[in-house]
């Protein structure tokens, strides 16, 4: 009962924030839409013809995982960093929770939160484009799912080092070339990024959003690699998250920026 309530308060606040600082929520989408229709005309521009349609699948699907994975991995980064700034952090600690168990919350209601504007930015990329992919949900769910616990536990390694640095604004922002990079290189020309965090999971959607692969296709090796990335980055992210927490309050970190 307490995480349901604590994921009602975190999906309340996300959705109260979004709505009170809606220009800002409207340039955000607005800004990741323009940069769609850049790659999108890029492709059209230089791209060769009689790939061209696959390419631009390729990119719909690149740049929504690319999306979802700044909205997830950041965010939490940019929580500790926000509540460090107002002096709230250690409030946070004394909270019968605990830290760790607040950001999960938090995690997930951003997750839901954010897959509205996802799915707002899916059919608004298609029907601009014209390409149609495949919108397998009882396929895409589970890998979702598997995909989404592996980007949450590299977030905690993100809010981790946010804890203690609290300046890490800079760092959050290559970090967005980086995840560019991981979501947008495919796996046949790097297959050792298999085991990396949710990079996988974007290539199985792919398969089933660009070629039209069911679940039934998909071997039991890939989800075997699919929930090991999950269970271990998960639990990495965990353990380094709390790390850092214990660290932090021995050094007195939590109650000034």
């Amino acid at each position: 009962m307490q995480w349901l309530n604590l994921l009602k308060a975190n999906t309340r606040k996300e959705y109260i924030e979004l709505k009170r600082y809606l220009p800002n929520t409207i340039a955000m989408i607005f800004t990741f839409y323009i940069i769609f229709l850049g790659m999108f005309f890029g492709i059209q521009i230089v791209g060769d013809p009689s790939t061209q349609d696959a390419n631009i699948q390729y990119v719909i699907v690149n740049y929504i995982f690319w999306f979802l994975a700044m909205m997830i991995i950041n965010s939490v980064g940019w929580q500790i960093t926000g509540e460090a700034m107002r002096g709230t952090l250690e409030q946070l600690s004394m909270s019968p929770m605990g830290i760790w168990k607040i950001m999960m919350m938090r995690l997930v209601a951003s997750t839901i939160i954010n897959f509205t504007i996802i799915v707002v930015l899916l059919y608004s990329s298609m029907l601009t484009t014209g390409q149609w992919l495949n919108i397998d949900v009882v396929s895409l769910m589970p890998i979702l799912i598997l995909t989404l616990i592996s980007m949450f536990g590299l977030g905690f390694i993100i809010a981790g080092i946010s804890i203690i640095l609290k300046q890490v604004e800079a760092f959050l922002q290559i970090l967005q070339f980086i995840l560019a990079g991981l979501t947008f290189v495919p796996l046949t020309v790097a297959p050792f990024l298999a085991y990396f965090p949710f990079v996988k999971g974007v290539d199985l959607v792919r398969s089933i959003m660009i070629d039209g692969t069911t679940l039934s296709q998909i071997g039991t090796g890939d989800f075997l690699i699919l929930g090991f990335n999950a269970v271990f980055y998960l639990l990495l992210g965990l353990v380094f998250f709390i790390y850092c927490e214990r660290f932090a309050m021995k050094k007195g970190l939590l109650s000034h920026y």
